[in-house]
Formats: structure tokens, sequence, C-alpha cells
């Protein structure tokens, strides 16, 4: 990973940048997309000198007032605005978390009991472990698979989201959020590095720098078995976990998705078991 971060965050967000949307008026073609350096600069009330060594990496500590201006130039959102300031934060070195994440016993209990698919994800969205329904609503939901890495390479995945394309840039967007203090963890520059190898579509989002809340949202998926459901999925913090999440889907009582969705629970119920005769 890029040791300037700050650097790569505004150079990818200025170059999204329409001027017309920025106020300025434009004339002839420009050579490059979005908004020139000394235009920011003008428009944030710095200067283009500080700007540059700005996007340089020769500068890392900028105050609050000229990032929020920045980002205002921009258009950022609240959330984008924050992770923005967080990429000057002076943060504590993490203490290094084991390979292998231990789900706690009771979030266990509770994926075998819920009554609905669900299973929990690291912050590299990870499963480290899925309850037999959420398997069965994808058989990519299993202990030791990467949701990241199989929505963008898995083409059965794909072909189980109606509206794929749109659900990549909220993912893209959603796991750089979660591994913002993980940046230089290994283990996200192999998986970055596969994707951006393996995957235009990834490579062209994850150059945007887009961020956005780890929060539910409603998701539609065709499934081969029980054809479309329409469903939420709720992402639910796991306390004192190192970030792991309980995701779990559902449907709205009494509709088609919820009876779908109760047939697809009968279709993964395991066996039962024949018991002998008594001699």
């Amino acid at each position: 990973m890029s040791t300037n971060a700050l650097g790569e965050y505004l150079r990818a967000r200025r170059e999204l940048v329409d001027p017309a949307d920025a106020g300025l008026r434009v004339v002839g073609v420009r050579r490059t997309p979005g908004l020139r350096r000394e235009e920011v600069a003008t428009l944030a009330g710095i200067s283009a000198d500080y700007y540059l060594r700005l996007e340089q990496g020769r500068d890392r500590n900028p105050s609050p007032p000229v990032l929020e201006a920045i980002a205002r130039v921009f258009g950022l959102d609240a959330e984008a605005t924050q992770y923005l300031l967080s990429l000057t934060a002076a943060r504590p070195r993490a203490p290094r978390r084991p390979r292998r994440e231990t789900v706690p016993a009771g979030v266990r209990q509770l994926l075998d009991v819920i009554g609905l698919p669900a299973f929990v994800e690291s912050r590299l969205f990870e499963v480290l472990a899925a309850n037999r329904l959420a398997t069965a609503l994808s058989p990519r939901i299993r202990p030791g698979a990467n949701r990241l890495r199989d929505t963008f390479l898995d083409p059965d995945e794909r072909d189980l989201l109606p509206e794929w394309e749109q659900a990549l840039g909220g993912m893209v967007a959603a796991f750089r959020t979660s591994i913002a203090a993980d940046a230089a963890d290994p283990r996200v520059e192999r998986l970055v590095g596969e994707l951006s190898l393996a995957s235009e579509p990834f490579r062209r989002l994850w150059a945007r720098h887009d961020v956005k809340p780890l929060a539910g949202a409603p998701t539609r998926l065709r499934h081969p078995e029980v054809g479309l459901l329409e469903l939420r999925r709720e992402k639910l913090a796991i306390g004192d976990s190192g970030g792991q999440l309980l995701v779990v889907y559902h449907a709205e009582p009494g509709s088609d998705s919820a009876r779908a969705l109760a047939l697809l629970g009968s279709l993964a119920a395991p066996a039962p078991v024949e018991r002998g005769s008594a001699v």
C-alpha cells in the first residue's frame, strides 16, 4: 500500500469533480478530467503550492479547517469528509490481530437458532462463520471465503445478483471504510493486489477512493431454486471482536420473498435420522 494515502485520496477525488459543478466556467476541451490543482486551491482559499505539497505527500498534517474547505470543493458528504480527516490523524499502532480470528461462542450459537440466513464477516469481508441457511442462499457464504473476492470473480455469485454492477461500487466503498485502520495489513495488500490484477471493475472502483458506512441495505437475489428474493441485509457490529459484523438477511413478513425464504429453509434442513426399530 502507498504511504501517501492523503495525496492519493485528494488526487482521486479532484479528478471526479465536474468543473461546472464547482461553479467554474469551462472554455475549450480539457485534456484531463476533473479540477486542476490550482482551481482546488483557489476555491478552498489556500495557495496552489500548499495544495501541491498535500497531493505529493510533502505536507501530511494540514489543519481540519483546510481539509474541510477542500471537502466542500469536492462536494464530499459527511462520511467521506470524516474519512478524509482520518487520513491525517495520528493513530497509535493497532495491536497485531491473530492470523485466525475467533467468533464469540454466543454468536455461533445465535447463528444456529436465529432461523434466518446469517453469517459473521471480518473487517476484510472474510466469512468467519455461517449457518446452513446462509450457505443455502449462496454456496460462497462459507467459512474461509471472502465476500469481496467472490462477488467480483465468481461467475455464480454474479448470476445470483440481478443488480451486480450496481452492487459493486457500494461494496468497494464499504470495504475501504472497513479496512481504513488496517491499510498496511499484508492480507489487505494481497487481496487488493489480486483483485486489481483480475478485475477491471474492481481496479476502476478502487481508484475512485469512495467510502460509505458499513450499514444494512435492501438486496435482490435470483436464487436458482426458489426464484427472486427481495430481502433486507443487516450488518450488526459484534462488540469487542476487532471489527467483526453479524450479517443477517430477512424478508418482509407475509411477502412472496418470506415464503420463498421459508421454502429455502426447508430445502436446506438436514434429513431426519432414521431410528432402528426395537428388538
